[in-house]
């Protein structure tokens, strides 16, 4: 998973644009799963794990709480990342957790403030971008089976 976060011109005081690569593991669902972090040659970044009402996350650093999903990302990556979305993303489909506000085609569609771009999805790539400032792109590749 990459993630790039970029300042626009626009902003008061713009901050230096910032991107992780990671490769993950995600299991379960928006309710109860796991997210397992890992840099590119294999080393731990974060274990987190989720029921209602708590997430709990192993760093190198430690264990950490945090009340839901947004907050962990928020914490962890710098900005919110609509991991309960993204069970249904990467499945080439909208979250039916939201609605979608609009629909370019039908591998492109807008939920949560993002543009999901999935036309790529036969290839295994799915992308999204947040349009707010700071903007957000998440490009991920997806393992075949």
């Amino acid at each position: 998973m990459t993630v790039r976060i970029d300042a626009l011109a626009t902003t008061p005081e713009p901050t230096p644009a910032r991107a992780i690569t990671a490769a993950f593991e995600l299991s379960g669902n928006s309710d109860r799963g796991r997210l397992d972090l890992n840099t590119p040659l294999g080393t731990t970044l974060a274990r987190a794990r989720w029921e209602p009402g708590s997430v709990a996350v192993n760093t190198p650093q430690g264990l950490s709480t945090y009340p839901d999903l947004n907050t962990m990302t928020r914490e962890l990556l710098g900005e919110d990342l609509p991991v309960a979305a993204f069970f249904d993303w990467l499945r080439g489909r909208p979250w039916p957790g939201a609605a979608v506000t609009s629909t370019r085609s039908a591998a492109e569609f807008a939920q949560l403030g993002w543009d999901v771009n999935l036309t790529q999805f036969s290839d295994s790539w799915v992308s999204a971008k947040r349009l707010q400032v700071p903007v957000v792109t998440v490009r991920i590749k997806l393992d075949k089976p």
